[in-house]
């Protein structure tokens, strides 16, 4: 009897696997959870200089990221740090907690997402971001974060933002742009 939920065998070269671009930010499917009973999602992250995500809470999943490239800075509650590639840090979830590329060039990470499912988060803000696309964080066309679409697609998420008192020092501290989102 075969065992529907067992991983099988996945392969995605250099350079492939479906992508979501966001504001500075994307996300590149490597391996969905879909294909191993829920268990695992990973995916790429790359972060244009200048890019920082919004602050944000998990209460289901944990984030273990690994930079490729660049100077990757992440803020987890009280811990701060800048990682080079080989770098590694958990995001533990029920922590608040951002992400940043710190230095002068582009950076990417890997994300493993523990259990998995909230890769497909990505795809769905980016659909809302298109959808809205003339809806800012800046009060260009108003505040995404208002809108009750975003609220629906975070509460579906388990995810909650905010605007924790290190987020405007870590933006000015490293000249970044606010968050798109």
């Amino acid at each position: 009897m075969a065992d529907e939920n067992r991983t099988k065998v996945a392969v995605v070269k250099p350079g492939e696997g479906d992508t979501v671009r966001l504001p500075g930010f994307g996300a590149v499917f490597k391996l969905r959870s879909r294909d191993n009973g829920g268990e695992v999602a990973i995916l790429e992250h790359p972060f244009a200089v200048g890019t920082i995500t919004a602050a944000h809470r998990h209460t289901r999943e944990d984030e273990h990221s690994l930079v490729l490239e660049g100077e990757i800075g992440f803020r987890s509650d009280d811990s701060e740090v800048v990682l080079g590639p080989g770098g590694y840090i958990t995001k533990p979830r029920g922590e608040m907690h951002a992400m940043w590329n710190a230095g002068d060039r582009p950076g990417r990470i890997v994300e493993v997402i523990t259990p998995g499912g909230f890769e497909s988060y990505f795809r769905e803000l980016g659909e809302l971001l298109t959808a809205h696309s003339g809806v800012t964080t800046d009060g260009g066309g108003g505040l995404l974060h208002d809108l009750p679409e975003f609220g629906e697609l975070a509460v579906k998420y388990g995810l909650t933002y905010g605007n924790p008192d290190w987020m405007d020092d870590i933006v000015r501290r490293y000249g970044l742009k606010p968050p798109t989102h």
